[in-house]
């Protein structure tokens, strides 16, 4: 539809007097009208971006900056002019430093605006998995009623031990303070304190919840009562397993917190949540209460980082108690089928799954574990903790 001349008159005016700016920082959108604005689509913002996402060059690697603008509007992507593909663009950065800021500005008869986004290099990225074990509780009451002479009397420590003999595995074990029949975490005994001593190189212990029940418990519960939850539970790792076997949490019981509970939990020593960011009929779960464009960014990338409060966020690949022995290789192949997929894996898994008193009690469990851990072996995954250096390689 044509503009009516004296409407028409009247913008011009207001344009000749001064440039019209629009600037957009951090943001992505699942769509967007680029009639009268300028988007960056890829990358994301809080993209992680490793040696797989670009290519290689002397000085880091040259990855692809496209978007959207105006037709006929002149873009430049820091300050290098873009090439124009009717209403896309594209343009190619040198990734230098661990955080880069990319900005793309258009420039035309409708003035000037600009869309800013910020990425992280992992400049020393390699393959590598971490190993994380949710709902933490059955094997610290066995061990407090049994009284074994060692923790590995208990078959479970027993055989994620023989797991780690095989592959050199290692596992973050996320603990309730409470059991649901009253055991509570000051009921376990300090005596093996050496022993968690002697193996905390692969074997720690981490908050994941108060309690099993209810469930979602900290999806609108104030910040204040989980970090105070948070601090019993890291009280007792520490009396009992000292402070080389403590781990910042790395995944909080159902992956749903209220948003003012992640500088918090940064300060914590948290750097690295894992969640599923999955779709539901009622919209994405399991995703930290992140808005739709980063669950579902989330949902077919290895990790994303959150500026605001300095967590990167880890998409969970496998939870194998879940996925039978003959689906676990096909799930990861098709998982690190793709280059945004493949430098890191999340491997994951319940407590529960592994004890025959269980109503739904997995026989072949540690079959699974075994089955992940050797094809992520077999093709050079290292294990890692999240926690240590940058997503468990090198800062």
């Amino acid at each position: 539809m044509r503009q009516p001349e004296e409407s028409r008159r009247r913008f011009l005016k207001k344009a000749a007097a001064g440039t019209i700016a629009a600037i957009v920082e951090g943001r992505n959108m699942a769509s967007a009208d680029t009639s009268g604005s300028i988007q960056i689509t890829e990358p994301f913002h809080g993209a992680v971006l490793n040696h797989r996402h670009g290519q290689q060059t002397d000085a880091g690697p040259r990855i692809r900056v496209s978007g959207r603008a105006p037709l006929r509007d002149r873009v430049t992507v820091n300050g290098v002019p873009a090439r124009r593909e009717g209403t896309g663009f594209v343009s190619h950065i040198v990734l230098r430093e661990k955080q880069t800021e990319i900005i793309a500005v258009s420039q035309g008869s409708f003035g000037r605006a600009e869309h800013r986004v910020r990425v992280v290099w992992d400049r020393h990225s390699q393959p590598r998995y971490r190993f994380s074990i949710d709902d933490n509780s059955f094997f610290l009451r066995d061990i407090t009623q049994k009284k074994y002479s060692s923790l590995f009397d208990c078959f479970y420590l027993k055989g994620l031990r023989e797991l780690n003999a095989k592959y050199g595995a290692r596992f973050v074990l996320n603990i309730y303070y409470t059991t649901e029949d009253g055991f509570e975490l000051p009921q376990f005994p300090d005596r093996y304190k050496s022993e968690w001593r002697d193996n905390a190189n692969w074997l720690k212990l981490a908050f994941h919840a108060y309690a099993n029940k209810p469930d979602r418990p900290y999806q609108y519960t104030p910040a204040s009562q989980l970090i105070a939850d948070l601090d019993k539970v890291a009280e007792q790792i520490r009396r009992f397993a000292g402070e080389q076997t403590y781990s910042p949490p790395t995944v909080i019981h159902w992956g749903q917190v209220q948003p003012a509970a992640l500088k918090p939990l940064y300060e914590r020593g948290v750097r690295v949540l894992s969640g599923y960011f999955r779709p539901s009929s009622s919209g994405w779960d399991v995703n930290y209460l992140f808005d739709d464009a980063r669950s579902e960014y989330l949902s077919r990338h290895d990790a994303l980082m959150d500026f605001e409060s300095g967590i990167v966020f880890s998409r969970v690949d496998i939870v194998c108690n879940s996925v039978p022995l003959e689906r676990i290789v096909p799930t990861l192949e098709e998982r690190t089928s793709d280059p945004k997929e493949a430098e890191i894996l999340d491997l994951f898994t319940h407590e529960q799954y592994f004890w025959p008193f269980y109503s739904n009690y997995v026989p072949d469990h540690f079959q699974r574990l075994d089955a992940a851990i050797r094809w992520a072996t077999e093709r050079g995954y290292k294990p890692v903790f999240f926690h240590e250096g940058f997503m468990g390689g090198p800062q």
